[in-house]
């Protein structure tokens, strides 16, 4: 009678599973006192991002040695997981956009391989950090845009998936743990290349100024930018999947290896991309919008060098042909070699530069800008 009363308030367990784990693991399954907990939901989304300055900074050993800095803005385009506990002792992963599932008993030691790598690289973590699930669960998740497409759709669907955690473990992490939690994930743990800007800017959302350290330190400060300001940056950008995805790591890996080679030119090239996200902070805070155009150009020059396969030809077609169609500048997003690309179009140019990029096959996206970073909920 006692665990009866004790577990009368379907609300309560959550807390309370965190809190007598045993106490549950040994007389849950027997007695079935709260059947409407083995049927929640708990939910998470996070913002995708686009790079407007910097790019490329954010990855070691170059932020390490000489310090990064990054402008990124969250965009309305997510990656979204779910948690749905259930009574059988299972865990279920699922990514709905790739149609791939896979079965396990629950608390089984899992390989981090093939196309679920990500979603078992959270919970692998997840369970030795934080102790062995209490109930199965069915993980599900899906992003709002391709994987490799360059808006950070990996990290920023381990943020998603950590939130979920978080909301149904009743985790202690603020906003930097979150970030650096998924950074850890991804980077120490399942050895993927990357840089960092991608896990905070999904957690914290919004503009932001990022600047990188050696020994992991990351400044995120917000930009209080006038909403004129926004929603002229907002009308003015065209976002242009080129309908090819890429794999980042072999181009994040020769950045990586002329830095630790003291390329000069690649390494300068860096210096100034780090310039730049100083130059477009200050445009973008001064309402200094004929700018924006100019400093996109500037990096997208600046970027060509620090990988051999940055671009190609394919891509300076395409950029040649929007910026002969009224775009004052543009660049690719993420690591390059495909994905989306984004570019400045002043005055009503979109339409001009919209056409002139049709004959190319890609395809545009519509989007608005998003102040709001990782959101959970239950249900």
């Amino acid at each position: 009678m006692l665990l009866f009363h004790l577990f009368s308030n379907c609300n309560e367990y959550p807390a309370l599973l965190k809190l007598y784990p045993s106490l549950f693991a040994t007389q849950a399954k027997s007695v079935h006192l709260c059947k409407e907990y083995f049927n929640m939901i708990y939910r998470s989304k996070a913002p995708l991002r686009i790079g407007l300055a910097g790019g490329g900074t954010d990855v070691s050993p170059y932020c390490d040695r000489y310090g990064g800095a990054i402008l990124n803005a969250t965009i309305s385009l997510y990656a979204h997981a779910s948690i749905e506990t259930l009574q059988e002792p299972v865990m279920i992963l699922e990514a709905l956009d790739q149609d791939q599932r896979a079965t396990y008993p629950l608390n089984t030691d899992i390989p981090p391989e093939g196309p679920l790598a990500l979603l078992i690289g959270a919970l692998n973590c997840i369970r030795k950090d934080y102790g062995d699930f209490q109930t199965g669960f069915q993980l599900s998740t899906y992003v709002d845009a391709p994987a490799g497409s360059g808006l950070g759709t990996s990290s920023t669907l381990m943020v998603a998936i950590i939130g979920a955690f978080a909301e149904m473990l009743n985790l202690p992490l603020g906003d930097y743990d979150t970030a650096h939690y998924a950074y850890d994930i991804e980077r120490g743990y399942l050895k993927l290349a990357g840089g960092r800007q991608d896990q905070y800017a999904a957690t914290f959302g919004g503009v932001n100024y990022m600047e990188f350290y050696e020994n992991d330190k990351v400044i995120v400060n917000p930009l209080r930018i006038r909403s004129k300001y926004m929603h002229e940056l907002e009308h003015n950008l065209l976002l242009y999947f080129t309908s090819n995805t890429r794999e980042s790591a072999a181009i994040i890996k020769e950045q990586v290896k002329n830095v630790e080679t003291q390329n000069s030119a690649s390494i300068e090239a860096m210096h100034q991309l780090k310039e730049q996200a100083r130059m477009m902070k200050e445009a973008l805070l001064k309402g200094q919008l004929d700018d924006i155009g100019r400093i996109l150009d500037y990096g997208f020059n600046q970027k060509r060098k620090m990988a051999s396969n940055i671009s190609n030809l394919n891509i300076e077609a395409m950029y040649d042909a929007a910026t002969g169609a009224g775009a004052t500048g543009g660049k690719i997003s993420g690591a390059g070699g495909g994905g989306f690309m984004i570019f400045y179009c002043p005055g009503n140019t979109r339409h001009a530069v919209i056409k002139a990029l049709q004959a190319f096959g890609g395809s545009f996206k519509a989007f608005g800008f998003t102040n709001e970073g990782l959101t959970t909920w239950s249900a």
